[in-house]
């Protein structure tokens, strides 16, 4: 019983699933499922449920704030804004000044950028227009004229607006002069994350049209690379403001700022055109749509488009942390076992994005909020599975080890039931053996029906006894019942537990003997013997059954000692190794005697717990003389016998003693 307790919680943990799934029941089983089919559903698809894709998006968010390439600056990328102070001067807000954007173009033009766009729609007719077109018709560096259509941003274009700019494109298109989208898409929660879905029929997106190096990135639908900033004073793209570009001469110095790089032109104007980023987690800041196309650009000259994990992959690790969930439930034994496995997933958990993130494995859609939840989820059920079972056992494990072991032991080892060895160690215990006298013999007498009623009644008597006294049952043998203190768990007080024991397994004996049903012929009495020594305690026997005993010499010594009561003429005797240890004084010294089968002879004593003190002191002193051969002694101790003609037990003593030297042993048949 004890070693399949303990057995349990070593088995693997597969088969202690599959061993669960047998046990769960139905009903149960079906719930348990449903569960995890629920938790399955969230560890995939958490990015699409209801309220997790909050979560989802947040973990994500942190996870390019904390991999992002820093950067002290971007060379190859420049930004040429119309900002507020530009506004003031030009008293025109919307549409931004176009002469300003054609004196700009022609400027630029001429310091040998590579490329320039333009994130401004040129879409409602101004007085300028005729200057701008002629700036754009004259333009010998490649040029790339924001383009919106009805039909895809209905939101930021109307019908006319549409009608006027395809007009306005039809009158600058040119070899030098294109159109490119400059259109951005936005999550739930307005925050840009991904490259927008590049339509057909639809002009190339800004950083496409500007270097067509990558024509497979004109698929490319995954997450922005943004940049972050080495240093939080320095950003990552050097900002002009249009100003500087529009004037009547050119300065040397900003044309160093312009050839050989990409110019993008845009407005960085309070309210308008603002994008909230990941990057708002670092920043505190929302970011212009200008700068969300010019990290969309360095991401595609650096070829970094994010690798996109397959959809096996995602199942693969929704069904790994569901399993690892149920399975974790499932671990049991000390403490730090579940807090390692806890410790080990956790780290996992929490790395293993990061990683992914940082060697460009896009983590945009991985579920790791789902796989948190799906994980509690699944070991949340199944540890609800396995505790109602595990109640149930455990009241039948309680249940069955409280008829062999006191209910305060039996409750500890199910607490933990590696202290009960799996295999034999050597302990030193107290045993005790009793013997029905002449049961056998009434076994013969008797019905069978009444010797199992009267058998069952008196072992249940004497069962009660050791478990009332805190001992181990060690095996029923007939009538014969065999116990021991000490294990599997020690006390203190285990000697003085197991003396009680023993008397009181005498006296339910008398009661047994004296309250038979009538017709029943006498009953003898119950001997009992008790002795300390050391043992090997265990779990004992083969694959199919174990039995938790004690071996050893010790056991040995107290059978004997329990026999030997029957030619000692008393009913109970214990040896002198478990009286000194007993911490009881109502001992008496019966004599030296040699047990059967043995060379070595054994102290004997008996319990009286009826005798005054000052009787039992004059008797030691008796004995005491007698062993340093004072003969008076004896013949104080043949008077007390006579005395109490009653006492056979001490009537036997004056018999030994009569028959063998001061000192000497009496050998026992």
């Amino acid at each position: 019983m004890g070693d399949e307790i303990a057995t349990v919680r070593k088995r693997p943990l597969y088969k202690r699933a599959l061993r669960l799934v047998r046990k769960v029941g139905v009903g149960r089983a079906i719930a348990t499922a449903l569960f995890l089919i629920a938790a399955l559903v969230v560890a995939r698809y958490s990015w699409n449920l209801l309220l997790t894709p909050v979560a989802e998006r947040a973990l994500y968010d942190h996870r390019v704030v904390r991999t992002a390439p820093r950067v002290e600056k971007e060379d190859r990328v420049v930004m040429v804004v119309y900002n507020d102070q530009t506004l003031i001067a030009t008293r025109k807000r919307s549409p931004l000044d176009r002469a300003m954007l054609a004196r700009a173009l022609r400027n630029l033009d001429t310091m040998g950028a590579k490329a320039i766009g333009i994130d401004i729609l040129i879409d409602q007719e101004q007085d300028e227009d005729a200057e701008l077109i002629e700036a754009f018709r004259s333009m010998r560096t490649p040029t790339y004229l924001a383009y919106a259509s009805y039909d895809t941003n209905a939101g930021n274009i109307g019908y006319d607006q549409q009608q006027f700019l395809d007009a306005f494109q039809k009158a600058i298109a040119g070899p030098k002069v294109q159109r490119a989208s400059i259109r951005l898409e936005v999550d739930s929660d307005n925050v840009v994350r991904s490259w927008p879905a590049q339509l057909a029929g639809s002009p190339p997106l800004l950083a496409n049209a500007l270097t067509p190096v990558h024509p497979e990135s004109r698929r490319y639908t995954g997450s922005i690379r943004f940049l972050n900033p080495k240093l939080a004073d320095y950003p990552v793209y050097t900002k002009l403001p249009i100003d500087l570009f529009a004037g009547d001469a050119i300065v040397p110095q900003f044309t160093e700022q312009i050839r050989g790089r990409y110019v993008l032109i845009g407005g960085d104007i309070a309210d308008f055109d603002k994008f909230e980023t990941p990057l708002r987690g670092l920043t505190g800041e929302t970011m212009i749509g200008l700068e969300v196309h010019a990290n969309i650009l360095s991401q595609l000259l650096d070829g970094a488009g994010y690798a996109k994990i397959p959809r096996w992959v995602l199942w693969l690790s929704a069904v790994a942390a569901v399993v690892m969930g149920a399975l974790s439930s499932l671990i049991g034994g000390a403490w730090w076992r579940l807090g390692a496995a806890l410790l080990v997933q956790g780290a996992a958990l929490v790395f293993l994005p990061f990683a992914l993130q940082a060697r460009m494995i896009d983590t945009q859609g991985l579920p790791v909020f789902g796989w948190a939840v799906g994980w509690v989820i699944a070991f949340a059920a199944v540890a609800a599975a396995a505790r109602a079972i595990g109640s149930e056992q455990r009241k039948f494990a309680q249940s069955a080890l409280g008829k062999y072991l006191p209910r305060d032991i039996a409750t500890e080892i199910l607490q933990d039931p590696e202290r009960l060895a799996l295999h034999g160690e050597k302990r030193e215990i107290f045993v005790v053996f009793t013997d029905l006298e002449g049961f056998t013999k009434l076994s013969h007498a008797v019905a069978p029906e009444m010797v199992a009623l009267l058998l069952n009644r008196y072992l249940d008597m004497l069962s009660d006894v050791v478990l009332d006294h805190g001992g181990t049952i060690d095996k029923f043998v007939g009538d014969a019942v065999v116990a021991f203190w000490g294990a599997p768990i020690s006390r203190p007080d285990d000697g003085e537990r197991a003396a009680m024991a023993a008397y009181a397994m005498w006296q339910a004996g008398e009661t047994f003997r004296n309250s038979a049903p009538e017709g029943v012929p006498p009953i003898g009495k119950t001997r009992v013997g008790l002795h300390f020594g050391e043992a090997i305690v265990g779990n004992f026997g083969g694959e199919g059954r174990i039995q938790y005993t004690a071996l050893g010499d010790s056991m040995n010594t107290a059978s004997r000692i329990e026999s030997a009561n029957k030619q000692l003429m008393a009913g109970v005797m214990a040896s002198r190794e478990a009286v000194e240890r007993s911490g009881l004084d109502w001992w008496r010294p019966m004599g030296r005697v040699v047990l059967r089968g043995r060379a070595k002879p054994v102290e004997i004593f008996e319990p009286v717990p009826e005798m005054s003190a000052s009787d039992l002191g004059h008797f030691r002193s008796m004995m005491d003389r007698l062993s340093s051969g004072d003969k008076a002694a004896l013949v104080e101790l043949e008077s007390l016998a006579a005395a109490h003609p009653d006492d056979a037990a001490l009537g036997n003593l004056v018999y030994r003693l009569q028959s063998v030297k001061a000192g000497g042993s009496y050998v026992l048949d």
